[in-house]
């Protein structure tokens, strides 16, 4: 998929210069950027490594908001509580979770598919 092709509107711009390791980052806090082990936010892509580079598809929060967990699961620690009707970018689907961030500075966090928005009423 080429740049042209991209659907997503976004305040940040995707790399345009050859990427490389120039050397050691320090691993950010549990909920902060949108950086995982095996997938990271594609505006990461020219300062953090990753498996893969993910473009993310927007979706709005439901009614009651959306509760970003450091876990799929209703256990785990809260990394952020997310208003009513706000955008989320989804960055990979895990059944009935999703990971999601508010943008590439975070903060980031799984969250319920339930609250959010179906995407025909985005």
């Amino acid at each position: 998929m080429s740049k042209a092709e991209l659907t997503v509107e976004s305040d940040y711009k995707l790399p345009e210069h050859p990427l490389g390791l120039t050397g050691p980052v320090a691993r950010p806090e549990p909920g902060s950027l949108p950086l995982r082990g095996d997938l990271a936010h594609i505006a990461l892509a020219g300062t953090h490594l990753a498996a893969h580079y993910v473009v993310p598809h927007l979706r709005k929060t439901g009614v009651g908001g959306a509760r970003l967990m450091l876990q799929p699961s209703d256990d785990a620690s809260v990394a952020a509580d997310i208003g009513a009707h706000q955008t989320l970018e989804i960055l990979d689907l895990l059944g009935d979770w999703c990971w999601a961030c508010r943008g590439p500075a975070g903060p980031s966090g799984y969250v319920q598919l339930s609250q959010l928005l179906p995407p025909d009423r985005d």
